[in-house]
């Protein structure tokens, strides 16, 4: 019987094992368009699972992050401003500013540019 095999050395490093570029690169897409049709919550989670995994990936989901939150609060605005009849102009510019840029971002990641969606309130860095 053979003897069993070796066990890794204690204080081995662990945590997150960083992803290609090719990964990033994705990732960071992914997290962008799923903006488009889930709001914040793909930013969310892209930003809370990825962000230690590299620094492409991390940068682009905490500015989608805070793009998505930005576009939460003018549509809350909106709701609140529909009572006043200049709501439904605010929720339409919302909606197609959103759609413009999250696409925008998507394409400049997925090229594996850097960008920063303009106009956006910096609640996570």
């Amino acid at each position: 019987m053979p003897p069993p095999p070796p066990q890794p050395p204690y204080g081995a490093p662990y945590g997150p094992v960083p992803l290609g570029p090719a990964d990033e690169k994705m990732w960071a897409t992914f997290i962008h368009v799923g903006g488009i049709f889930f709001g914040f919550v793909p930013a969310l989670i892209g930003y809370l699972a990825l962000r230690d995994r590299g620094p492409f990936v991390r940068a682009h989901a905490a500015t989608a992050l805070n793009f998505q939150l930005t576009v939460l609060i003018a549509m809350i605005a909106g709701m609140v401003l529909l009572f006043v009849l200049v709501g439904a102009f605010v929720l339409l510019a919302a909606a197609v500013v959103d759609l413009i840029f999250s696409i925008i971002a998507a394409i400049k990641a997925s090229q594996g540019q850097w960008y920063r969606y303009p106009l956006t309130i910096t609640f996570v860095r």
